[in-house]
């Protein structure tokens, strides 16, 4: 062992070979350590070996560095993305719920009570509070799939893809599903029973085409165009009054608050806006009417083996509608969430297209319905007088324009012999309205252009602006129309068509009754219009919905009482002399429209009545009727006995 000197330890110097950290037992003397300097002499010291520049210059470095980030992190977060995260930190510190109001509910004129509201349970899912764990998730996945009989995969996917953390899984629970939920539900975090509501309509065959149905509100897009009165879970108007009052029937709902702590437990729950109930509808529709057309219609059709018909009676006062009836119908509360789907689905795509409203949407041939809208054009124009005659032997015959060897017969249903005008609309000559329709020998026509101009007087081949979605233009041919379509030549033989309401002619029932209250008030096309009065919860009047008139005066009154007294004509010896026994004064006009089938034919009869005093104009169109038979007459009587024979006895 060496014995070393103070001095000379003084001037010995320890190199490190390697560059490595020094650990705390090499910089602080052990107890060994001392007791070898006092054995030595040596004063108390500590071996220490300075750290390199480059080390300490690399630390300055890296700490200038990092707080460079954290203050850019700093700006990002409390600068340049403060309003989205104080968004996210208030949404879920707060959760805004709607507080559910009542849609408004419809009534016929009577204050019959046509459509109600029933209490109706959705299970939904809130996905801020799902499980975090994803094992925990699925099992009340599962769970929930299950109960509800969904599949998995299904509510998953409804999950994933939706744009709104509120989801709707199961819509108008069962009583069954509602009990076993409710003793699960709260095991299931994040899933919620809601209360909701869906319609019930009263007899809903009898008015489903009238007051259409509600439906699920369709994600996000319709969502968004008005949020602050829809949720997801809402119901929304689908088609008929549901669908065009919607804005006055949907309810305001109530907001309420919830706050939750970190955790997701309520902490409190505040109401910030009070729900406001949805305004009510008072119909023109008498309820006791639309019955008893249907039951006298459906009684008809089976009559005569057709399976559609339609009807539709108007005020022609006011142009309210009084009953609309299309056949066959629905039962609009299929749509309302708990139907099942085959029964949708074949509904849907029903052959007869029971969802297709006839009366409105619905465009057919006229046949002989057409003639008094022609009388009061040829008068209108002075064509012809009222009391002139016209021969009918039962046909008229036209040689070819340009060869005299080829002759058109243009048959007539009956001969008629010698008719005026008042006998030529009642008996339903043929033969008279080719003449003035289209004009024979020396008497002038009308041509296609002026009848034209006077049946689109009359509403014809234009939407009437009827109150309901759907409705159809129809179609009035004239020769351009024919050249553009059809790429043909327009004939005499068209106009003759035309003139009685055949060829490419085709309006929709509500044109044609809508026509006739015209000619019952003296001039008046009135707009038709369903609801007649808004009303709010007691029944108070909010808005009243005054009678439309389209256009007036654009036939002279002296003319249409000449076309109304051919109308009351055919009730007493004419076309509509069924009619002839009834215990109040009508006036009518029948029609017999060719259809593509030989000897099938769509029957018509539109009747006003009382004759003096006009309350009712009632159109009824049965398609497909075999041969000519009074088939749609066979429906008026009946309807107008009882109609005003209740009426004497209010």
């Amino acid at each position: 062992m060496f014995n070393l000197s103070s001095d000379e330890l003084k001037n010995k110097k320890v190199k490190m070979g390697s560059k490595v950290e020094i650990e705390p037992h090499e910089v602080l003397l052990d107890k060994l350590a001392q007791k070898k300097e006092a054995e030595l002499g040596i004063s108390e010291q500590k071996f220490e070996v300075p750290l390199p520049k480059i080390a300490l210059k690399g630390f300055f470095i890296f700490g200038l560095i990092l707080f460079f980030l954290l203050f850019a992190k700093t700006v990002q977060l409390q600068v340049m993305e403060n309003e989205n995260l104080l968004a996210q930190s208030e949404e879920n510190k707060f959760a805004m719920y709607q507080i559910r109001a009542e849609r408004g509910v419809i009534y016929d004129r009577n204050l019959n009570q046509l459509v109600f509201n029933q209490p109706s349970f959705d299970l939904i899912v809130d996905i801020r509070d799902l499980p975090e764990s994803e094992t925990e998730k699925l099992r009340a996945l599962k769970e929930v799939s299950q109960i509800v009989n969904l599949n998995l995969e299904e509510l998953e996917k409804k999950i994933e893809e939706s744009e709104t953390s509120l989801v709707s899984v199961s819509d108008n629970l069962s009583h069954q599903t509602l009990i076993i939920l409710e003793t699960k539900i709260g095991d299931l975090a994040g899933f919620k029973i809601l209360n909701n509501t869906v319609r019930e309509y009263k007899d809903g065959e009898d008015f489903a085409h009238l007051i259409g149905y509600t439906g699920k509100i369709r994600g996000t897009e319709e969502l968004r165009e008005a949020p602050e009165f829809y949720s997801i879970f809402d119901y929304v108007g689908r088609d008929g009054l549901e669908k065009s009052y919607e804005t006055t029937l949907r309810k305001n709902p109530g907001k309420l608050q919830i706050e939750k702590d970190a955790l997701g437990k309520e902490i409190s729950s505040e109401v910030i806006q009070l729900p406001e109930p949805g305004k009510n509808l008072v119909l023109w529709l008498d309820l006791g009417l639309q019955k008893k057309i249907k039951e006298e219609l459906e009684r008809e059709l089976e009559n005569v083996g057709s399976k559609k018909g339609v009807a539709v009676a108007l005020d022609p006062k006011t142009g309210g509608v009084l009953a609309l009836i299309s056949l066959p119908s629905f039962d609009n509360n299929l749509f309302q969430g708990s139907s099942d789907p085959q029964i949708i689905k074949d509904l849907l795509q029903d052959p007869l297209q029971s969802l297709f409203n006839q009366v409105i949407s619905g465009t057919f041939p006229t046949g002989s319905t057409i003639k008094p809208l022609i009388a009061s054009a040829a008068l209108e124009e002075k064509i012809i007088s009222p009391e002139k005659k016209i021969y009918d032997p039962g046909y008229i015959e036209v040689p070819h324009q340009y060869n005299p060897e080829i002759t058109y017969k243009y048959l007539d249903w009956t001969v008629h012999g010698w008719v005026d005008m008042r006998k030529a609309i009642a008996e339903s000559c043929n033969v008279y309205f080719y003449t003035v329709g289209g004009g024979y020998g020396e008497q002038e026509g009308l041509g296609p252009t002026r009848i034209k101009n006077y049946l689109s007087l009359f509403g014809w081949g234009q939407k009437t602006g009827i109150d309901l979605p759907g409705e159809a233009k129809g179609l009035l041919p004239d020769p351009s129309w024919k050249k553009d379509v059809k790429g043909e030549n327009w004939w005499d033989g068209d106009t003759y068509h035309l003139s009685i309401g055949q060829g490419d002619l085709s309006v929709s029932p509500l044109q044609v009754a809508a026509a006739f209250a015209a000619i019952a008030n003296g001039g008046k096309l009135l707009k038709p219009q369903v609801v007649q009065k808004i009303v709010d919860s007691d029944k108070n009047v909010i808005k009243e919905i005054k009678p439309e008139i389209i256009r007036e005066n654009f036939i002279d009154s002296k003319n249409l009482q000449i076309v109304r007294e051919g109308m009351r004509g055919a009730v007493f010896y004419g076309s509509s002399a069924i009619l002839g026994d009834l215990t109040v004064k009508a006036a009518a006009k029948t029609g017999t429209a060719e259809t593509s089938k030989e000897e099938i034919y769509h029957n018509w009869i539109t009747v006003f009545a009382p004759y003096d005093d006009p309350q009712i104009v009632l159109t009824i169109m049965i398609e497909d009727v075999e041969g000519m038979q009074p088939a749609a007459a066979r429906v008026a009587k009946p309807v107008l006995e009882w109609y005003f024979g209740e009426q004497s006895l209010e």
